[in-house]
């Protein structure tokens, strides 16, 4: 049986009070935006990669009236997220570049992953256009460190014991915080419109993080407008 992870809260002031514990580490608050959003990604017209957008640039496009409802709610939205003296960062994205395409030691955004920090924090994200982000629940799911046959293979790599040096290998190379799906796995999808709050790895932690990933690009997907703190 499934722990539960997502809990669906009303309102921001819930989202940011709402304690994370009993196994819950995904908090939602589930809205339906008016605006056109899409619109702004085509003024934007980003090339391949990512582009992040500031508050100047945003004021800058010339929209139509929904248009113009959808910046209202991007601007209002970080400001949200700054009165919690949060560092929110709206971004556009076109495609993202994989430096490495080998599945052993991908940590790029679009392995399944989990956040981390040396101290207590939570990572806020918002998908506005395009494909959502995806979660992953964590009984379905393994470190790809802990799967045995990838980890010997990272052994291999490593080119010694399994001891602290290799842990710490791991760790500076953030392999550890990567994980693989079980064949049964059954991701969720953020959604449009609504803001979540997901926990991270830090120490002390009451709750385990939330997996989670950026969605695969497709041939002739439309950019992505993301908002993550």
């Amino acid at each position: 049986m499934l722990t539960p992870r997502i809990k669906v809260v009303g309102s921001f002031e819930e989202l940011v009070m709402t304690p994370m514990r009993d196994g819950i580490n995904a908090l939602c608050w589930q809205r339906t935006l008016e605006g056109d959003f899409g619109e702004i990604v085509e003024k934007l017209g980003v090339e391949k990669g990512i582009t992040s957008l500031d508050e100047e640039r945003l004021l800058a496009l010339e929209l139509s009236g929904a248009g113009q409802v959808a910046r209202e709610v991007l601007l209002q939205d970080q400001e949200l997220l700054r009165s919690r003296e949060l560092q929110p960062s709206l971004d556009c994205i076109n495609g993202y570049v994989n430096e490495i395409e080998s599945e052993l030691l991908r940590t790029d955004v679009q392995s399944w992953h989990v956040d981390s920090a040396t101290v207590e924090a939570d990572t806020y994200l918002c998908t506005y256009f395009g494909a959502a982000s995806e979660g992953l629940r964590n009984e379905e799911a393994m470190r790809r460190v802990d799967v045995p046959e990838l980890r010997g293979e990272l052994l291999q790599l490593y080119g010694g014991e399994d001891d602290e040096g290799f842990r710490e290998f791991l760790n500076e190379n953030y392999l550890d915080l990567h994980y693989k799906p079980l064949p049964d796995a059954l991701p969720f999808s953020f959604g449009l419109g609504h803001l979540w709050r997901i926990a991270t790895l830090y120490p002390e932690s009451p709750v385990p993080p939330c997996i989670h990933r950026a969605p695969a690009t497709l041939p002739g997907q439309p950019p992505r407008l993301l908002l993550i703190s």
